[in-house]
C-alpha cells in the first residue's frame, strides 16, 4: 500500500497494523505529536469524509492500493474554522429569520463546524447557544470572542506579551480577595472570581498552542515543579476554590486564592512569556 501525506511519499513500515482503522490510529497519533491534524483522506483516489472514516475502519489494507492524507497545523484549521464562523456570524446579524435557518444549514455542513465539535467545543456551544437565542450572549458579543481568539492564534507571543499588566493586576486581586470577602465587598470579590477565571482560561489556552508547536511539558518546570504536574496542581486548587465559594467558606476561598492561585497565575503567566519571547527571538534571528 502506498502512503502519500501531503502528496509526498511517507516512510513509514506497516508491521502488525491489519485495517484501516489502526493505520489511521497510528498516523494521527504520530501527526498530532507535531500539532498537525488530518482534515483530507483519500482512498484508492476517492476522498472520504473525516467525519464517515470510523464506518470502513474494518477495511483491509490488502484493498487498499493508494491511502492519501493531508494534514495542517492544527493552529492553522482553528483559524480556517474562526474565519468561517466570523462570516457566518456577519451575515447572520443583518439576515431575516428564514435566511438564519439557512445559514444553520450552511455551518453544520461545513468542514469547520465539524472541527469546532472536535477541537473548539466551547465556542462551538457559545455559537449553538446563541443562534437559538437561548443564552444573553448576542451574536456582537460572539464576534468579540471570535475575535479574541483568533489574535491568540494569529500572534500567540504578541497576546502574551499584551496581558502582563492584566494578569498583574488580577494576581493582586486575587491577593485582595480574603478582605474583599470579610468586609462585605461581595460584588468585588464576584468581579476577581469571574476575572480570574477568564484570565485562566486565556492562559491555558495559549499554552494549549505552545505544547501543540513545540512546547514539551517533559522538557520545562513551572516554579520547579514539573509543567504536567503544576497544571494538575493548578487545576485542582482552582476546583477547591469554586467548592469553597459556593459554600461561602470565606476563610478557605480567601486562603486559596491568596496562599495558591495567585502565585500559580503569576508563575504559569511568566513561564509561558519567557518561552514565547525564547522562540520568537530565535526563529526572528535576533
Amino acid at each position: 500500500m502506498e502512503i502519500l501525506i501531503n502528496g509526498n511519499p511517507a516512510d513509514i513500515t506497516l508491521d502488525t497494523e491489519k485495517n484501516l482503522g489502526e493505520v489511521l490510529s497510528g498516523l494521527e497519533l504520530w501527526i498530532s505529536s507535531s500539532g498537525h491534524r488530518i482534515y483530507e483522506v483519500r482512498l484508492n483516489g476517492k476522498e472520504i469524509p473525516v467525519d464517515t472514516l470510523n464506518e470502513i475502519f474494518d477495511k483491509e489494507l490488502s484493498e487498499i492500493k493508494k491511502l492519501e492524507i493531508k494534514v495542517n497545523l492544527w493552529r492553522e484549521l482553528a483559524l480556517e474554522a474562526l474565519e468561517t464562523l466570523h462570516d457566518i456570524c456577519t451575515i447572520w446579524a443583518k439576515s431575516t429569520f428564514e435566511e438564519r435557518e439557512n445559514l444553520v444549514t450552511i455551518w453544520e455542513g461545513s468542514p469547520a463546524s465539524r472541527f469546532m465539535v472536535t477541537d473548539m467545543q466551547d465556542i462551538e456551544l457559545l455559537r449553538s447557544n446563541s443562534f437559538k437565542g437561548q443564552e444573553t450572549l448576542t451574536i456582537e458579543g460572539l464576534i468579540f470572542i471570535i475575535d479574541e481568539r483568533k489574535r491568540e492564534l494569529n500572534d500567540p507571543v504578541k497576546e502574551i506579551n499584551n496581558i502582563e499588566l492584566l494578569t498583574a493586576g488580577i494576581k493582586e486581586r486575587m491577593e485582595e480577595l480574603p478582605l474583599d470577602m470579610q468586609t462585605g465587598k461581595d460584588k468585588r470579590a464576584a468581579e476577581t472570581i469571574q476575572l480570574f477565571s477568564q484570565i485562566g482560561e486565556k492562559l491555558f489556552r495559549l499554552y494549549f498552542i505552545f505544547s501543540s508547536e513545540g512546547f514539551s511539558p517533559e522538557d520545562y518546570t513551572i516554579d520547579n515543579v514539573p509543567v504536567k504536574t503544576f497544571i494538575t496542581e493548578f487545576k485542582s486548587a482552582i476546583s477547591e476554590l469554586s467548592d469553597a465559594y459556593a459554600n461561602q467558606d470565606t476563610v478557605l476561598a480567601g486562603d486559596i486564592a491568596e496562599y495558591e492561585l495567585s502565585p500559580r497565575l503569576w508563575n504559569f503567566y511568566t513561564t509561558l512569556k519567557e518561552y514565547s519571547n525564547m522562540v520568537y527571538n530565535i526563529s526572528s534571528g535576533s
